[in-house]
């Protein structure tokens, strides 16, 4: 592939055949640039000589502004690595084949690539410049992350301006080894950033450990979380090491950590300040060291000072705090998450879908998403199934998208969401608390917030 490349961009427009007429060359650069794969050439000087549609494609750069301009100028320090490997063919003279690196392209957006490399030679053998073509893996990137439970801060898909600060300080949140507490809405990704918390830091090669705490009943619970050893109860044939002992090294993440029993909460705040616990029908504690990573979408400060929720608790695990927005307040979101899902779920279940249509794009900006980013993902795996082309159409959705009116508003070009003006804003929140007394949880449901996003917006308008 690489060498008939090389080849085929050295070749003059035409070329004669012995007993025939001319071939056109043009036709092979037209089979060039029906590939899926990104084609590139530069010369010595670093001047790209061709690049064809998939290149364009990958990188957002189009083909004009790429012809004639200077390789390493154009892609600047997102080309880095790209750039380095293809300086070792262009001094060795060796072929590259099949190397795994990563292009950011144009919306900054990291796409995982196989790069070949093979030299372009003169008549006397001397290089003159170099033919690359690279394969998104993407797709297979996605899969292999989603079997493996591998979640990195770059996975991460948003350009909302406060998931951006949270990822800014994500890394630091990772090296530190501090117990964070993640709250949010049902369906805002809460187990990704913990996954991503887990990855970048210190224990990435140690288990990461996930126990829902609201879909299991207290004695359960107990014997998830703590293990139990033979003869505790009538059923204990052999000892089972509980979720803290698989835990061990790594990070333990307690979902719906809200919904705990007060005995419960009991027994993990003796783990949290002691850092040992005691298995069922045991006669000793055991350490553990695990880094404990909780998530509710319930506001817990709220519940602590109504005595629903310990506060020594509250304040053991509130060491960290990160609060998701519901995604109906990052909208500008929905067209990103909309592409990096398609390709999830193309790789997952197979299918072929290219797009989704304007009409189709539009409803999805409209609807409130009540499940947040989880049912856009559920929203457009549905859409897959019942469109048979490879492009997502308007009555493909959901019938609940469908059939939302869509309060929301869109800008002229129907693109990006306008938020309200925080007038408009401020006076439906001070509306909504009178109606409800004052009480803030209340307010945060009826308006479709969480209680903690409700809060920050209450001290931005200066309510009290």
């Amino acid at each position: 592939m690489q060498e008939f490349v090389a080849i085929v961009l050295q070749l003059p427009v035409q070329l004669p055949l012995s007993g025939g007429g001319p071939v056109d060359v043009s036709l092979y650069r037209l089979i060039l640039d029906s590939l899926s794969e990104g084609v590139c050439t530069v010369d010595r000087d670093w001047t790209i000589t061709y690049f064809n549609r998939a290149a364009e494609r990958l990188t957002g750069v189009p083909v004009e502004e790429a012809l004639g301009s200077n390789f390493v100028e154009l892609f600047k320090g997102e080309a880095c690595e790209c750039h380095a490997l293809l300086a070792q063919v262009m001094e060795s003279g060796r072929p590259l084949a099949e190397k795994p690196t990563v292009i950011v392209d144009r919306r900054g957006a990291r796409v995982p690539v196989n790069l070949n490399v093979t030299p372009i030679h003169a008549g006397d053998g001397s290089i003159v410049g170099l033919a690359a073509s690279f394969r998104d893996v993407s797709a297979m990137e996605l899969l292999r992350k989603e079997l493996r439970g591998e979640h990195a801060v770059g996975d991460i898909v948003s350009k909302n301006p406060a998931i951006r600060r949270i990822l800014n300080i994500l890394p630091q949140i990772a090296e530190s080894g501090s117990t964070v507490l993640i709250t949010g809405p049902s369906g805002t990704g809460k187990e990704l950033f913990a996954r991503a918390i887990h990855h970048a830091g210190p224990r990435r090669d140690g288990p990461f450990v996930a126990v829902n705490c609201g879909a299991l009943p207290d004695t359960l619970l107990e014997s998830e979380l703590f293990g139990y050893k033979q003869g505790a109860f009538t059923d204990a044939k052999r000892d089972k090491p509980g979720r803290f002992a698989l835990a061990q090294g790594g990070t333990l993440f307690l979902d719906e950590i809200g919904d705990v029993s007060p005995a419960l909460q009991i027994k993990l705040l003796r783990v949290l300040q002691e850092r040992e616990y005691e298995p069922l029908g045991a006669t000793a504690t055991q350490k553990t060291d695990a880094r404990i990573i909780a998530a509710t979408n319930r506001d817990l400060a709220d519940a602590a000072m109504r005595g629903l929720f310990r506060n020594d608790l509250f304040y053991r695990l509130n060491v960290v705090q990160i609060d998701l927005p519901p995604l109906a307040e990052r909208r500008e979101d929905i067209p990103l998450l909309v592409e990096h899902f398609i390709r999830a779920l193309n790789a997952e279940k197979g299918r072929k879908v290219t797009r989704v249509s304007s009409g189709a794009m539009r409803r999805l900006l409209l609807y409130p998403f009540p499940g947040n980013v989880r049912e856009l993902r559920n929203a457009l795996e549905y859409a897959g199934i019942i469109c048979q082309g490879g492009e997502i159409q308007e009555q493909c959705l959901p019938p609940a998208i469908l059939e939302h009116g869509g309060a929301a508003c869109l800008d002229a070009a129907g693109a990006a969401p306008l938020k309200p003006p925080p007038r408009d804003e401020k006076e439906r929140i001070a509306a909504a608390l009178a109606a409800h007394g004052g009480h803030r949880a209340r307010t945060a449901r009826a308006l479709g917030i969480n209680a903690s996003t409700l809060w920050r917006k209450m001290r931005k308008h200066g309510i009290s």
